[in-house]
């Protein structure tokens, strides 16, 4: 049986099941649709029953993973902003975004099950992105940093296609550089 939605997990629970997440991710961008239940309970150091007892089907378990990833990457955001200057904060974010992406395509064929399913795992996750990144580029426009004239929506744009070009890790120097490029666009430049 799932838990109830509405009751918070007390802490040890929160581990187990965010321990279960992180070992979904890496298990189901591995080996895909092939990926065994059983591995994914090993990988979080939980027992078999504990993880069908928070996702009682692969489906729910994918989109969870993924939902998940997602709220990672956007909860990031006020941290880094907490913590870096604007310019740092947006570069930080922006290596996380290749990160995550990453991991989507690793779990497409997962990700896609979900879909066939009749189940939108992506329902939001743009909206939430571009919100984060929005964050970020507003701290960085206030600050004098970052060029007013470049919207979310294209640097959006412009990190999905550095995602899409660079999702293996043998191209992590490549996403690196491309990064670079891009972010380095969007500064201010003294007159």
């Amino acid at each position: 049986m799932a838990r109830d939605a509405g009751r918070p997990l007390r802490a040890d629970a929160q581990r187990n099941r965010d321990r279960i997440l992180a070992a979904a991710v890496r298990v189901f961008t591995e080996e895909g649709l092939d990926a065994h239940f059983e591995r994914v309970a090993k990988e979080a150091g939980v027992g078999t029953g504990t993880l069908y007892r928070n996702f009682p089907t692969r489906e729910a378990l994918i989109e969870a993973a993924y939902r998940n990833e997602v709220a990672r990457l956007c909860d990031a955001a006020p941290g880094l902003l907490a913590e870096l200057p604007p310019p740092e904060a947006l570069r930080a974010w922006t290596r996380r975004f290749i990160d995550y992406a990453t991991a989507k395509f690793g779990m497409a064929d997962a990700l896609r099950s979900v879909v066939d399913s009749g189940t939108n795992p992506y329902a939001d996750s743009r909206e939430l992105i571009q919100a984060a990144l929005s964050s970020l580029m507003e701290a960085g426009t206030a600050a004098g940093t970052i060029r007013p004239d470049i919207s979310p929506t294209d640097l959006f744009a412009a990190l999905s296609g550095i995602a899409l070009t660079s999702a293996g890790p043998e191209q992590r120097e490549q996403a690196e550089r491309l990064l670079d490029l891009t972010l380095d666009g969007l500064r201010v430049m003294p007159h």
